[in-house]
């Protein structure tokens, strides 16, 4: 293999709900969910149900005929997620690939170049969404372009300014509500109703980003709902397949298509479709941006009475614990020694990306792991 991975010593062969099997047949609590792809739980028995009937009578055709497993998935998500029936939907593969989609239907849409995006922003590794990524270690100089902004994250002054810079020219703004990779930095309300208005003044497509931070973990299904606003394209991926490679656009009614200006041979197959749509039922029929919210609160709360944690950060199931600087290899310690995994966001930021059916017992269970391995006398 191309050894581009830090890959943790722990070969895992099978999974439960939230929890997860090794090799050796310990069991581990999954507070990552591989990066928010588990939603819905660790085979759960309507998705893994869905899968296996596609699968025996069509796993794939391309998208050169009618598939009406695309319309059962886009009934699914527009109810679960709000939209309705008027918004349309393209479907591709992964999170880059959505984003790199909307930032290419957004200059076709307006005729302009340019795209603002934010500091600490995470895109994606392709090559515009990499080059919307603020890390250049990861930007290879055939991504490197003039035709991204880079603003300050929050800073609605710099925002205006930006625009007033680059008067006419502006394609998209591309905003995670959520920054995932940056270590859960929460967009105020009042700057994501900024950058609505902004793109409203200026003619611009506002992107939200919503592969890491969207379908319900923050108990709502968008994390830009929080600011009762709409985008004009939602970038969707990870949580809306539980670990089968899917991706969306959901686009406003208002953007008008036209053939061939996007495409994919694989987006959109009968099988992944067929994962997105027991998704969105599974969500809906179960309360699962209901329990989001209420278990994200309860684990933000109990996070926040644990020594060692310098802030808790985030909305829902999407929390950030940022520890004191003394606090080193903590995601390591909870992995090995608690049987714990959670994502990290440099040496002293834990992620924790559960499944969206996560339990109060499961939370007290990470609770008081996290609070053994933080605790000095350990």
């Amino acid at each position: 293999m191309f050894d581009v991975y830090s890959v943790n010593d722990v070969q895992i062969v099978r999974g439960s709900g939230s929890w997860v099997y090794d090799s050796l047949g310990e069991r581990y609590l999954d507070m990552y969910g591989g990066h928010a792809v588990i939603s819905v739980g660790h085979t759960n028995p309507d998705y893994v149900a869905a899968l296996e009937g596609q699968l025996a009578e069509l796993g794939f055709y391309s998208n050169s005929v009618v598939i009406k497993q695309q319309a059962e998935f886009a009934d699914a998500l527009g109810r679960v997620s709000g939209l309705g029936p008027d918004w349309q939907l393209f479907l591709c593969n992964s999170g880059a690939e959505a984003n790199e989609n909307a930032l290419k239907l957004a200059s076709f849409v307006t005729g302009r170049r340019k795209i603002i995006a934010f500091s600490k922003a995470f895109h994606g590794r392709t090559s515009l969404a990499v080059a919307a990524t603020d890390n250049p270690s990861i930007c290879a100089p055939v991504n490197a372009t003039d035709n991204v902004i880079f603003v300050p994250f929050n800073d609605l002054v710099a925002l205006e300014k930006a625009f007033a810079d680059n008067r006419g020219e502006i394609a998209a703004v591309i905003l995670e509500a959520i920054q995932g990779v940056a270590g859960i930095k929460v967009a105020d309300v009042e700057f994501i109703r900024g950058v609505r208005r902004l793109c409203d003044e200026n003619g611009a497509v506002y992107i939200a980003d919503e592969i890491q931070c969207g379908c319900g973990r923050t108990g709502r299904y968008f994390a830009t709902d929080w600011a009762d606003t709409q985008a004009d394209i939602y970038t969707m991926a990870k949580g809306i397949g539980n670990g089968f490679p899917l991706g969306a656009l959901a686009i406003a009614p208002h953007i008008e298509p036209k053939k061939g200006m996007l495409g994919t041979t694989f987006g959109g197959n009968p099988l992944a479709c067929a994962a997105g749509a027991a998704v969105a039922r599974v969500m809906e029929r179960d309360g699962l941006m209901k329990n989001a919210a209420e278990v994200g609160e309860y684990l933000m709360e109990g996070l926040r009475n644990i020594h060692g944690i310098k802030q808790v950060r985030g909305r829902g199931l999407m929390i950030g614990c940022e520890l004191n600087p003394d606090f080193e290899s903590t995601a390591h310690r909870l992995l090995f020694t608690q049987k714990v995994f959670v994502g990290t966001a440099g040496p002293h930021v834990i992620r924790l990306l559960p499944a969206l059916n996560i339990t109060r017992d499961e939370a007290d269970i990470v609770l008081a792991a996290i609070k053994k391995v933080l605790t000095p006398s350990c």
